[in-house]
């Protein structure tokens, strides 16, 4: 494919070989340089048009990186907060002396051992508890059971126990 340059002296090329008078042919020139000069013209008005609204693009780029990335500043001091690298921690009450503890939130972790008493207590990370899972079995240490049967039982005892004495 030829150049605009190689084409345009092919162009002259064919006129003046093709054109016998002289004054015809330096008009044609003249004409087509006035043409090839609105053409140019045009042509640059084309590009730095195109150089603008690049610059435009990238300058709105730029602002479209900087905000996203104020978000994303956002995103990780949320991310945090919600996600301690120290841990959650989680208050314990000692079902059998009635310490209160905190201890780090570790689902695989399936027992703690209590700081007062030394007894293991049980963890559920599930959440999900059954009426019958909350129900006092007796089981504790030094415990008659904590339903309110055992409640009612135990102040009928003390009070035959006032009596007797």
């Amino acid at each position: 494919m030829a150049s605009l340059k190689e084409e345009y002296q092919s162009f002259l090329a064919d006129i003046e070989k093709n054109m016998k008078n002289k004054e015809d042919l330096d008009y044609v020139k003249a004409r087509f340089a006035v043409f090839l000069n609105v053409v140019v013209d045009q042509m640059d008005m084309i590009i730095n048009f195109k150089e603008d609204k690049m610059k435009e693009l990238e300058e709105a780029q730029k602002n479209l990186v900087n905000k996203l990335d104020k978000m994303q500043q956002v995103i990780d001091n949320i991310e945090k907060d919600i996600y301690a690298e120290d841990g959650f921690d989680f208050e314990i009450v000692c079902p059998y002396c009635n310490y209160q503890f905190l201890i780090d939130v570790d689902e695989n972790r399936t027992e703690v051992e209590c700081p007062e008493c030394g007894n293991t207590i049980e963890l559920d990370w599930s959440g999900d508890f059954d009426e019958e899972d909350r129900a006092c079995h007796g089981e504790c240490d030094g415990c008659n059971g904590c339903n309110e049967e055992n409640e009612q039982d135990d102040e009928e005892q003390n009070d035959v126990n006032d009596e007797d004495m």
